[in-house]
């Protein structure tokens, strides 16, 4: 049985002196619902994060009294949150308790090519076996870890967890913890439906049950005047979570590869699948007060995404008197742009289609389905620039391994603001130009999109990069 472990909490760290935890921060915002578990490091040396990790059978309680049958990281749902710094070595002492083959895809990580867990990187960890993943972490951001096969089941029924890296300058905040954003679709037997249809194989599968952490109805203790820090992963099957909490503005500290070069104050949030955001909340409600965040409605092509709102996460401010505000972040670290004069684009072109013969969907990168696709073929230090083009009405998120990148332009415009990212959002009929540069790790790298249904149907590809 699943219970309510520990939680990744930081108070007070980054670029300003910070006022001691006791007197801004009170109790752990985070010592109920939305706990999460944390590692266990068993190594002492402090620059190598040492852990063990088994999938196996169990249950999830995502709601009091409410349990299925689920997939679990050490028997838990999400897994355990892995924290390390920046540049520390990580050894994964991994063992598959499943009853079919599984691995790790350690999602914005820039691993070696052969601790990827992807196809063509890793031969899958059969029942029974086990595995040792070790690399380093070289950038500060929120990752997460996952399957890279039977995506659609092994996602679903719970193999997910949050991986937290620190780097010298962090912003200052009060408290801080990961949220992981899923959803779950159960059956007439109050248990976690089976693959469902055409449809589903289309739209990519949208749960009827929100949770945050694991946890459905969960609700957070803030204070007025507090500052949060949120560690947004969406680790949804096909959900694009478009998410506001009235009364409230985020400020945008840092995306899928690390700190932005200028905070940004948004109303909303856009999450697609595989998406991270780290924001920072400031509590400008009334003491007791209970807003809610919640998933506004979104359309994402072919009738699929919310049509109403949804309430995630109930916000819980105690009575307490208003703490002093915070002074605004500072800016985080220059990102350089890519020069790509000289360099030709490659065009990259999602479609799809219906093989009514088949009673199947058929999702294509440049007119071709995995494991089909031709592979892109480069080489280390030489800068790729891709246009994405998007040519269904459908919207998809796009991933890629191994690499950060830099979204250059939509339709021919220029992106407003730098990022490092690994998982963007591409419009139905929309190109997006982006440019990258693969260091010095040749191997096979997969892109694809993140709708877990849309990778088993096709729609992946490999970059190869030689030395």
């Amino acid at each position: 049985t699943w219970t309510l472990p520990a939680v990744l909490i930081a108070v007070g760290c980054g670029d300003a002196p910070a006022t001691p935890a006791v007197t801004r921060s009170g109790p752990d915002p985070w010592a109920a619902a939305l706990r999460v578990a944390t590692a266990v490091d068993r190594n002492p040396d402090p620059r190598v994060v040492e852990i063990d990790l088994e999938a196996r059978f169990g249950e999830w309680e995502y709601a009091p009294g409410r349990r299925v049958r689920a997939m679990t990281y050490n028997g838990s749902v999400p897994g355990p949150t892995i924290e390390a710094r920046a540049g520390d070595t990580v050894v994964v002492h991994f063992t598959n308790r499943l009853d079919q083959p599984t691995t790790i895809h350690w999602h914005g990580v820039r691993v070696p090519a052969a601790m990827d867990g992807s196809p063509h990187s890793q031969p899958p960890v059969a029942p029974g076996a086990s595995f040792e993943y070790r690399f380093t972490v070289p950038d500060a951001g929120t990752f997460w870890y996952h399957p890279h096969v039977a995506e659609s089941v092994q996602m679903e029924r719970g193999l997910y967890g949050a991986i937290v890296v620190r780097g010298d300058r962090e912003p200052r905040a009060d408290v801080e913890g990961v949220l992981v954003l899923d959803d779950l679709l159960l059956g007439a037997d109050g248990q976690i439906a089976p693959t469902g249809d055409l449809v589903e194989q289309h739209n990519g599968r949208e749960g009827t049950v929100p949770l945050v952490n694991g946890r459905a109805g969960a609700e957070l203790p803030i204070r007025a005047g507090q500052r949060q820090r949120w560690r947004i992963v969406n680790a949804g099957s096909a959900r694009f979570y478009r998410l506001a909490l009235p009364g409230h503005r985020f400020t945008v500290v840092g995306t899928d590869g690390g700190p932005v070069e200028t905070p940004r104050a948004s109303d909303e949030l856009l999450l697609v699948p595989g998406d991270r955001l780290d924001v920072l909340v400031d509590g400008t409600g009334a003491p007791g007060s209970t807003p809610v965040l919640q998933v506004l409605p979104y359309a994402r092509g072919h009738g699929a995404g919310l049509t109403e709102a949804v309430d995630l996460l109930r916000l819980r401010y105690a009575a307490d008197p208003a703490l002093p505000a915070l002074d605004p972040p500072a800016a985080g670290a220059r990102i350089e742009p890519l020069a790509t004069d000289g360099v030709t684009p490659r065009t990259v072109t999602f479609d799809e289609h219906i093989d009514r013969d088949a009673e199947r969907v058929v999702f294509t990168i440049n007119d071709r389905s995995y494991p089909d696709v031709p592979d892109i073929v480069t080489r280390v230090g030489a800068t790729e620039v891709w246009d994405l083009v998007n040519a269904s009405e459908m919207e998809h998120p796009f991933h890629l391994h191994g690499f950060f990148f830099q979204v250059v332009s939509r339709n021919g415009l220029p992106e407003g603001q730098r990022s490092w990212e690994d998982t963007i959002q591409l419009r139905g009929e929309e190109r997006v130009r982006i440019a990258f540069r693969p260091d010095a790790r040749p191997g096979h790298w997969m892109y694809h999109c993140h709708i877990l249904e849309h990778v088993e149907h096709g729609m992946m590809a490999t970059l190869r990069v030689e030395p």
